[in-house]
C-alpha cells in the first residue's frame, strides 16, 4: 500500500538552514533567531543579507550590502516603459511576473548559473523588485513612475515611490517590519516552486517568475486581500461576531485564519497584531481593527481548540491599508518580501541540487487498446 501525501504534507525533500518552524507551538526562527527579535532589532535589508549568506552580517558587510542595493535600484529605462504600456485592468501580479521575466532580458549574467551570480543576481533583484511594484502601481493608477531616491530606507523608498510622498520614520519602521515577517516561510508554496524550477538548473530569473505564478493564488498571497474584503463585507464592528458566527456554522472558509503549518497563533500574527492597533489608534482608522478583534476572539473561542487560529494575512492588510496602500496591491508587496528567502532558498538548494521529480500513483484504466477514429461510438 502507498501512502500519499496530498499537497505534499509532512514530506521531506531537502535540509535547509535558513527557516526553522514549529507549528504546535508558534515558533518562527531565521538562522535560529526568532522572528520576534528580527522584527524588533533588525531591518530588511539586514534579514535579506543574513539569508544570502546564511549568518548575521558584520557593519561592514551590512553597509557594502545596502550600497549595493541602493546603486540597484533603477530599472532599464526600456522596461520603464514596458510597465507603463500594460493594460491597467490586469492584476498586479499578472503584471509583475511579466516585468520580472522581461528586466531578465537586460541582465548579461542571466544565464550564469554558478552561485556568485547568482548572488549578485539576487542582490539587484531585491533592489529592483521595489522600483518595479512601484512603476507598475503608478502606472496603473495612470500616475507618472517615480524615480528611487539613494537616501532613504528600502521600505522608506518604496513607500515614497508608491505614494509620492516621503513617509515618515515611523511609517518607514512599519512597513519595514511588515517586510521582515514576510521575507522567508520556510518550504511554502512559492519558494518550493521556485525550488523546483531551480533543480532543472534554469536562470533565477525563471526561478522567481516561477515563484511568483505560484504566490499570485489566493491560497497563497492572496489572502490578505481577501481579508480585506471579509471586512468590508462586515461592514461595522457590531455586526462581526454574527456574520463570522454564520460562516462558522456554516463551515466556510475565514480568510486570514488557519494555517497548514501552525496548530497556534502564527508568531508573525500576534507582532501585527500590536503594531496594527498602535495604527489603527493613532490614525483614528480603528474599525478594521476593531472589526478584526471581533474575528479573532470569535474564532478563537469556536474553533482554537482545533489548532485554528489567525495568521499573518490576518492583520497585514490592516497595516497596509492604514499606510494608505491599496488591496490590489498587498500580494505585490507579499512579493517584495518574499524576493529575499525565494533567491537565498534556491542558492541553497544549488549547492547540492538534485533535480525535483516526484511521482503520482496511477489510478486509470488499465488493459486498453487503441480503437481507431471510424469505429468509436
Amino acid at each position: 500500500m502507498t501512502t500519499i501525501a496530498k499537497g505534499l504534507e509532512g514530506v521531506l525533500f531537502t535540509e535547509s538552514k535558513l527557516t526553522f518552524i514549529n507549528g504546535s507551538e508558534g515558533i518562527l526562527t531565521h538562522l535560529g533567531i526568532p522572528i520576534q527579535e528580527w522584527a524588533e532589532n533588525s531591518t530588511f535589508e539586514e534579514l535579506s543579507l543574513a539569508l544570502l549568506d546564511g549568518k548575521l552580517p558584520t557593519a561592514a558587510e551590512l553597509a557594502a550590502f545596502d550600497a549595493h542595493l541602493k546603486a540597484n535600484r533603477m530599472i532599464p529605462e526600456k522596461l520603464a516603459e514596458e510597465i507603463a504600456s500594460f493594460p491597467r485592468n490586469v492584476h498586479p501580479m499578472q503584471a509583475l511576473r511579466t516585468a520580472v521575466s522581461y528586466l531578465g532580458l537586460f541582465d548579461p549574467q542571466a544565464e550564469d548559473t554558478g552561485e556568485d551570480a547568482r548572488r549578485a543576481i539576487s542582490i539587484r533583484m531585491i533592489a529592483q523588485f521595489a522600483t518595479i511594484i512601484a512603476a507598475i502601481a503608478r502606472a496603473r493608477e495612470g500616475q507618472p513612475v517615480i524615480a528611487p531616491r539613494s537616501d532613504l530606507t528600502h521600505a522608506g523608498n518604496f513607500l515614497y515611490m508608491l505614494t509620492g510622498k516621503e513617509p515618515t520614520t515611523e511609517q518607514a519602521r512599519l512597513f519595514d517590519i511588515a517586510l521582515v515577517l514576510h521575507a522567508d516561510h520556510g518550504m511554502n508554496a512559492s519558494t518550493f516552486t521556485a525550488i523546483a524550477t531551480s533543480s532543472t538548473l534554469s536562470d533565477v530569473y525563471s526561478c522567481i517568475v516561477s515563484a511568483i505564478g505560484a504566490l499570485k493564488g489566493p491560497l497563497h498571497g492572496g489572502a490578505n486581500e481577501a481579508v480585506m474584503d471579509m471586512l468590508d463585507e462586515v461592514g461595522t464592528p457590531d455586526q462581526a461576531e454574527a456574520y463570522i458566527t454564520k460562516k462558522l456554522d456554516n463551515k466556510e472558509k475565514i480568510m486570514g485564519v488557519g494555517h497548514r503549518v501552525y496548530k497556534y497563533f502564527d508568531p508573525r500574527s500576534r507582532v501585527l497584531r500590536d503594531y496594527a492597533e498602535h495604527v489603527a489608534s493613532k490614525e483614528g482608522k480603528s474599525t478594521y481593527y476593531q472589526i478584526l478583534e471581533t474575528i479573532e476572539k470569535t474564532v478563537v473561542d469556536r474553533i482554537g481548540s482545533k489548532g485554528i487560529y489567525p495568521n499573518v494575512d490576518f492583520y497585514s492588510g490592516t497595516v497596509y491599508s492604514d499606510l494608505g496602500i491599496k488591496k490590489e496591491y498587498f500580494t505585490p508587496i507579499f512579493a517584495l518580501a518574499r524576493i529575499s528567502g525565494w533567491c537565498a532558498s534556491v542558492i541553497e538548494y544549488s549547492r547540492d541540487n538534485r533535480l525535483l521529480r516526484p511521482d503520482a500513483q496511477y489510478t486509470g484504466a488499465t488493459d486498453q487498446h487503441y480503437v481507431q477514429l471510424q469505429d468509436r461510438q
